[in-house]
């Protein structure tokens, strides 16, 4: 039997199993996907927003000093108001990495590495094993442990199951637990472009009454987009072809970076809210998307999840430590009280901004342009928020200073 059950092969499970295996637990990852999918090398144009840390995560994890030459660091970010067609407003907010002691703000780092580098290291942990091609469709938990059944008839049984099977997790569902949230009427369009100047590093946060468009600097002469529309918009943009696809890009991109040119694949994701209105169920923990799913305007989501599976993997260490059982109501609490907080406050606050700014109304956009250059004037204030950003405030767990548990 297993210590820990995870079911979902995606970022946070994987991580989850590797932070638990290195101290010693027996861990067993399910994933419906095939192998191959973890360790895809092509270059796709999907990357991640990494925080600092996060980053210092991965470094406890013992995978940042092989992701670190194919990432690039955020020196700086620029938060700006415009419309499309005018270009963006003048800079009204700008994040100087220099006004932290701890450097860059976070890295962007491609799918294709992170996936890859998590895959790998999981495989060659001694307590881990991630079984490709998977898929649970029932479990049962009683007093000492919980029992998975997957598609071929066989079980597989552990302390502790863990859903990290995505924002519409049948783990979670199985386990009876609704969730709240709706939709924006919103869809974002993922690609990455070659562009012809330097990015220097620089992250562009530009809000348009249709919504927000982020511009990620990748290393060298590329960007990723996240291009957020109305989503009969996206859809219609979404099926150009990719010429007409950047003649509609480029007047809310602007002329900055100079020429613009695709790369890699292009993908659409329907936004919305959505939370699990329970973080822990009967020998179930839920991390990440299957605990929450957010607007991606501010870049959180997978920081929010590595938030999460940082958290839970102290409680359950901790708990086994002490000769506790780790699937334990009590112990799971531990988890649940302290990730809720957190998680409510970033959801309503990605919530809240797309809906401000998301508009046109002329009154809004004053209260809102006059508010960017309030933070921008009050330097306390704006080295708060940056601190913020790089995942630097709160109760932190030992893996996000970068300590092993």
């Amino acid at each position: 039997m297993d210590d820990v059950l995870i079911i979902g092969g995606g970022l946070n499970g994987p991580a989850l199993a590797l932070a638990l295996a290195g101290a010693g637990l027996r861990v067993r990852v399910l994933d419906a996907a095939r192998a191959e999918v973890f360790e895809d090398p092509a270059f796709d144009g999907r990357a991640y927003a990494l925080a600092l840390a996060t980053r210092r995560m991965l470094g406890a994890l013992g995978l940042w000093d092989g992701l670190a030459p194919q990432a690039q660091p955020i020196k700086d970010i620029k938060v700006s108001d415009g419309r499309a067609g005018e270009g963006a407003a003048p800079w009204v907010l700008h994040f100087d990495h220099r006004e932290i002691a701890e450097g860059p703000m976070g890295h962007l780092v491609e799918d294709r590495y992170l996936r890859s580098a998590l895959s790998l290291a999981v495989k060659a942990a001694e307590n881990a094993t991630i079984e490709a091609g998977a898929q649970a469709v029932a479990q049962t938990a009683d007093a000492g442990a919980v029992t998975v059944t997957l598609s071929d008839g066989t079980t597989r049984t552990a302390r502790l199951l863990v859903a990290a099977d995505g924002r519409n997790s049948p783990t979670a569902a199985r386990a009876g637990i609704q969730r709240t949230g709706w939709g924006y009427g919103q869809t974002s369009l993922v690609a990455a472009l070659e562009v012809e100047r330097p990015h220097n590093g620089v992250a562009h946060q530009m809000f348009f009454p249709e919504g927000p468009l982020a511009i990620l600097p990748l290393p060298g002469n590329r960007v990723s987009i996240v291009w957020t529309e109305a989503a009969p918009r996206a859809a219609d943009i979404a099926a150009l072809p990719d010429d007409a696809y950047l003649e509609v890009l480029r007047p809310r991109f602007g002329s900055f970076l100079g020429q613009i040119t695709l790369v890699g694949a292009r993908y659409t994701y329907p936004l919305g809210l959505s939370l699990a209105n329970r973080l822990v169920a009967d020998r179930l923990a839920l991390v990440g998307d299957a605990a929450h799913g957010i607007h991606p305007l501010a870049g959180q989501g997978l920081n929010l999840g590595l938030r999460d599976v940082a958290a839970l993997a102290e409680v359950l260490v901790d708990a086994r430590r002490r000769g506790e059982d780790i699937g334990a109501a009590d112990v799971l609490e531990r988890y649940r009280r302290w990730r809720q907080f957190d998680i409510a406050a970033l959801a309503a606050a990605t919530d809240g901004i797309n809906r401000v700014f998301s508009n046109d109304n002329p009154l809004l956009r004053l209260g809102r342009d006059l508010a960017l250059g309030a933070v921008n004037a009050l330097p306390g204030l704006r080295r708060g928020l940056i601190r913020e950003a790089a995942g630097l405030s709160g109760d932190l767990p030992l893996l996000l200073q970068g300590r092993a548990l």
